[in-house]
Formats: C-alpha cells, sequence, structure tokens
C-alpha cells in the first residue's frame, strides 16, 4: 500500500477537568522512530501509546505530544449531600416562620459542615478519555498518510508511463541507428582505402552492433516498469522494494546513456535519468 511517512493529525477533547491536546506528526525515516512526549502524571500511558503507534506503522520518523491543561476549580469534583442540605432548609424556614425574622444565606448553608465535598477527578477516567482520543487522532494521522500516498502512487505511475514511450522511442530507432553506423563503418574504411574481405566485414559490424545495441538494457527497464506497477498494488508496505527497483532502474539507465552515441537516443536516455530520479525522491517519503 502506497503511504506517505511524511503527516500530521491534531485532536483536541475538552473535559470537566480541562483540556487535552494530542499532535501526531512525521518525517521519513529508513526505520520507526517514535518520540513520545507527555505531561509527568501521564508517563505511565507512554507504552500504551508506543504500542499503538508500532501495531499500525512499519516506518517513519514519530513525534507525538500530548498538551494537557487543567482548570484551577476542576481539580476536584464537588459533591452535594443534598439530604442534609433539606434538612437544613427545612430548619431554616420553621425558624424563620417561628421568629417572623432573618434571611436564609444558602452560602452559609453550603458552609455547613458535610453538605459540600470536594472529590478528586478519577484518574482512570481521564486515562480513558485520553486513550479514546488518541486512538482518534491516529486514525486521522494514518489517513491523512494514506491520502498522500495516493497522490504519490498517481505521480509515479505517471512517470513509469512517460519511461515507457521513451524505451519505444529508442526501440523505433534502433534499426535506423544501426543502419547509420553501418554506413559510417564502411564509409571511414572506404576513407583509408582498406579493403576488407566479407568474413571480416562481417565480424567488424557485429562488434559495432553488440556495442551500440540497447535491446539488453531497454528489455530490463521494461521489467522494472512492470515491476514497479505491481509493487504499488501490494497491501503491505513497499518503500523498501520500491527504493531497491530504483537502484536497478538507476544502473540500466546508466549504462543506456553510456551506449548511446545518437542524439535521440542521448535525449530519451537523459529524460529517462530525470524521470527515475523524480520517482526515487518521491518514493523516500513512502513507507
Amino acid at each position: 500500500m502506497v503511504s506517505s511517512m511524511t503527516s500530521y493529525a491534531l485532536h483536541e477533547i475538552k473535559g470537566i477537568w480541562g483540556t487535552a491536546t494530542w499532535e501526531l506528526r512525521s518525517v521519513n525515516q529508513r526505520y520507526l522512530e517514535i518520540s513520545i512526549r507527555l505531561p509527568e502524571q501521564f508517563r505511565h500511558l507512554e507504552p500504551i501509546i508506543r504500542d499503538r503507534i508500532r501495531n499500525r506503522l512499519v516506518r517513519g520518523k514519530i513525534e507525538c505530544t500530548l498538551r494537557f491543561d487543567t482548570y484551577p476549580i476542576a481539580r476536584y469534583q464537588l459533591k452535594l449531600n443534598e439530604p442534609l442540605a433539606n434538612q437544613l432548609l427545612e430548619a431554616t424556614k420553621w425558624l424563620q416562620m417561628r421568629s417572623k425574622d432573618g434571611i436564609v444565606n444558602l452560602l452559609d448553608i453550603l458552609r455547613w459542615p458535610d453538605v459540600m465535598s470536594a472529590q478528586k477527578h478519577n484518574i482512570d477516567n481521564i486515562n480513558t478519555e485520553l486513550i479514546t482520543t488518541f486512538d482518534n487522532v491516529l486514525t486521522d494521522y494514518i489517513t491523512a498518510r494514506k491520502n498522500e500516498g495516493a497522490e504519490l502512487k498517481i505521480l509515479i505511475k505517471k512517470r513509469l508511463e512517460t519511461i515507457r514511450q521513451e524505451v519505444k522511442k529508442i526501440r523505433k530507432q534502433m534499426p535506423e541507428i544501426l543502419k547509420s553506423q553501418y554506413e559510417r563503418l564502411c564509409s571511414k574504411l572506404e576513407e583509408v582505402k582498406m579493403q576488407l574481405d566479407t568474413h571480416r566485414l562481417e565480424q567488424e559490424i557485429v562488434m559495432l552492433a553488440q556495442r551500440i545495441d540497447l535491446t539488453e538494457e531497454l528489455d530490463r527497464i521494461d521489467i522494472h516498469v512492470k515491476e514497479t506497477f505491481k509493487i504499488l498494488e501490494k497491501k503491505e508496505a513497499i518503500g523498501r522494494r520500491l527504493d531497491f527497483i530504483m537502484q536497478e532502474f538507476s544502473r540500466e539507465s546508466n549504462t543506456l546513456a553510456s551506449k548511446s552515441n545518437n542524439v535521440d537516443v542521448t535525449s530519451s536516455a537523459i529524460e529517462i535519468k530525470v524521470l527515475i530520479e523524480q520517482m526515487r525522491e518521491q518514493i523516500q517519503n513512502i513507507e
């Protein structure tokens, strides 16, 4: 599957305890390298986060950051003792009816011992919310990688098709190139007044044809094009496979350029080298 190693995703969650923001970003890397930054109170989540990333990614330099901000008043959860509060209210009303005087201050009732209690937020509940949010941001992050990978796949396929066209152009020119080289050889022999027997002339022509024959290189380039198309359709990570086949492409294109003795073939060979280099740059970002 074509998936880019360059991606970014961010998710924010808000609760009664405050806000938390997960951020995931990555660049290309030969292997999987994970860097996790968590607030001290959530350090225990690092193994969980690391395992989740490893289970879904193969390559890339991943940076994962959690920013956690609590509301000062939200460090504790207030709990009202309703039965006691009701009793105090009823007692206050009874006193008012008897005395015909006084004002009920609700804050005084709240200050009564055991009417209000403060409990710290359950850290397990916060952990659950944070992990759930991380799963969401990881899914978004991977989706972004796949979307960019799909665009890279299109660009690579276009370049492969262009390479195919350049190979066809060279093949079409080969008979004319061989004929031209044959005439040039005969002309040179005539210039130096050399007379070669028919057998010797045939040998020279065979040697010349071998030196300028590009069939083997063109065949291999065609094979590499077909194999690259196949690799692009695989479901697993393909970055390393593509990187290897680009090396094979480069080897054949270098030989093609070095054996070329025709302006048009040289132009096509250079174009193929440029296309291969463009693909190599794009493949550097593929997982």
